[in-house]
């Protein structure tokens, strides 16, 4: 995969990042994705459930918009007398994720490279004090 810059030059702002879809970004569906990462085979609704501190209605909202997405795969089944719900990404959302994640590598490296332009404790303008 090639690492491309995702920033807007112009119409949102010098530091708008492409890549940062609001799919993904969001804080849940983020933890969510993140989890499920780190676990190729899948996780237990269950398991997903505790990781992310969320409550049954709003996984299953945030793994719907995750399904619709392509990025999520949700499989049902049953094991001894109790149902269990299986997620998992998808190639396409393993894949998504990835990207994901450089876009946020190069908002670091700006950030880092802004911090080094400017460091903390130097006015920027002659006479204003850093907030």
């Amino acid at each position: 995969m090639a690492h491309v810059k995702n920033k807007r030059e112009s119409s949102s702002g010098r530091f708008a990042y492409d890549g940062l879809e609001r799919v993904i970004h969001e804080r849940a569906r983020l933890s969510i994705m993140t989890s499920l990462a780190g676990h190729p085979n899948g996780l237990l609704f269950s398991d997903i459930k505790e990781l992310c501190s969320l409550t049954d209605g709003n996984l299953c909202r945030h793994l719907q918009i995750l399904q619709e997405a392509h990025l999520v795969e949700v499989s049902k089944d049953q094991r001894g007398n109790r149902p269990q719900t299986l997620c998992r990404l998808t190639d396409r959302g393993r894949r998504r994720f990835l990207e994901y994640v450089s876009v946020l590598e190069s908002v670091v490296s700006d950030a880092v490279a802004a911090t080094e332009e400017h460091p903390a404790g130097t006015a920027v303008r002659k006479g204003l004090a850093p907030a």
